[in-house]
């Protein structure tokens, strides 16, 4: 078993300990909760990094992991990336590589977001709008 599906039981276990909810399926717990699977939480993790390293706010540079796309007529925003070409797997899943859809899904407004907390506002409104948003 993997180390996030361990920890994702474990969540699971937990959830099943609050008082009514042991009857209830898994998902349908953390909606009642108001909480977010692991996997989500990563995604919005990463979503939230890569807005720091955006807007100067990391001590990262943002050029040292992407690069803008020069074509600037394309849909969404204007902030878009390029996806890098790998072959393995093992760069497939490293960080730089698996933001960037989800990264280029993002509206304009969302990317415009003067503050770190508007910007979770704006992710948790599209995790709320857009069904599977953080999920693979």
């Amino acid at each position: 078993m993997s180390r996030t599906k361990s920890l994702e039981h474990v969540q699971h276990r937990f959830t099943r300990m609050v008082p009514g909810m042991k009857h209830l399926p898994y998902h349908t717990r953390l909606v009642q909760l108001g909480s977010w699977t692991l996997e989500e939480r990563r995604y919005r993790a990463d979503l939230l990094e890569v807005f720091r390293m955006y807007k100067g706010l990391s001590l990262t540079p943002f050029c040292r992991y992407f690069t803008l796309s020069p074509i600037n007529n394309t849909r969404g925003h204007s902030a878009k990336v390029l996806q890098n070409r790998c072959l393995l797997d093992l760069r497939r899943f490293f960080f730089s590589q698996r933001v960037v859809d989800r990264w280029n899904s993002l509206p304009q407004h969302v990317i415009d977001s003067a503050s770190i907390n508007v910007f979770k506002n704006g992710l948790s409104t599209m995790r709320r709008y857009s069904m599977g948003f953080f999920m693979d």
